[in-house]
């Protein structure tokens, strides 16, 4: 009777200890941090459209959540300072035009025939004033009269020559035509006015506006009548074909999200598994999201991780909950 209940203790003995480790085991484990899941959010790319031109918004030809593809048009603005700038630099062209065909051209044929005939009708008054002046030195000569008469005689005889020569000038300039500097001042002018009207022609284009890209409609900031300063957003577009997900990593769990790599992922709103890829690691970490790693330890602080999904996956939207396993 001694002898049996001897040997039972040792068997208690051990089963005691077996039982104590399983519950000091149990509460090393109920103590340790827990590993939660890594929870991020869907994001995709926007584009604000846009006008380089203020005006009034006229006509919106699309609604809040519609589908557009690339090129379709999204709105116009209507901007009479802008027509009035065609107007005028309609007119400068063509002026500037008509100037430098002028130049090209040279003179007219009716102001070359008035140029000869006032060089030969001077030329015959300078013939005319040669011989009076030859007669009235003769007269000279001979003591007849006086030499201021010979004189004034000889000035008239200049003058009249000196007429001619430039109405030969006259004549000769309108024959030529304009200058080469000219004909090239002209034409830089032609030039310069049809730059101004490209200029004005341009910005009567940016005010059609078409989509830059397939997109949704998410917002319409401004309503037809309304003033849309340059540059302002008038609609942002969604593009759902340029999605990815969005997620926070601690730097000491940062090792597994490397680029490149694969990884499953819960989506909640669509109850699927889906294979996303990491496509960018934040070059800086996130400064207003940190915690300490132990107390008067360092601190640990998160970096931004896109991942993108493996393949196209309809109704995938912007703000839903993406759900990565614990590392």
């Amino acid at each position: 009777m001694s002898t049996s209940s001897t040997s039972k203790k040792p068997l208690a003995l051990v089963a005691g200890i077996v039982v104590l480790g399983f519950v000091g085991w149990g509460l090393y484990q109920a103590f340790q941090p827990q590993r939660l899941p890594l929870q991020g959010q869907m994001d995709a790319q926007e584009v604000n459209v846009s006008s380089k031109v203020p005006g009034r918004v006229g006509e919106l030809y699309v609604k809040l959540g519609q589908t557009v593809p690339k090129g379709e048009l999204l709105f116009q603005l209507t901007s009479p300072e802008v027509d009035a700038k065609i107007v005028q630099a309609t007119a400068a062209t063509q002026a500037a035009d008509a100037v430098a065909k002028k130049a090209e051209a040279g003179a007219r044929p009716e102001e070359i025939r008035a140029a000869k005939a006032n060089w030969e009708r001077a030329q015959t008054g300078a013939a005319i004033a040669k011989t009076t002046y030859e007669r009235v030195n003769n007269m000279f000569l001979e003591g007849v009269i006086a030499r201021q008469k010979r004189d004034e005689a000889q000035a008239q005889w200049q003058a009249a020559d000196q007429l001619a020569q430039a109405a030969r000038a006259q004549y000769d300039m309108a024959n030529k035509g304009a200058r080469p500097e000219d004909k090239t001042a002209a034409a830089a002018q032609a030039r310069q006015v049809g730059a101004v009207l490209t200029e004005a022609q341009i910005a009567l284009s940016e005010t059609k506006i078409a989509a830059p890209v397939t997109g949704q409609v998410s917002k319409i900031q401004i309503q037809p009548g309304e003033l849309a300063p340059q540059g302002f957003p008038v609609i942002t577009l969604v593009n759902l074909d340029d999605a990815w997900a969005v997620l926070q990593v601690r730097e000491d769990e940062m090792g597994a999200f490397t680029m490149g790599s694969t990884h499953t992922a819960n989506v909640p709103a669509l109850k699927q598994q889906l294979s996303f890829k990491v496509s960018s690691v934040a070059v800086m970490p996130d400064f207003a999201t940190w915690r300490a790693a132990r107390p008067g330890g360092t601190d640990l602080r998160t970096f931004e991780i896109r991942l993108r999904p493996a393949i196209k996956v309809d109704g995938l939207r912007p703000g839903m909950s993406v759900v990565f396993p614990p590392l």
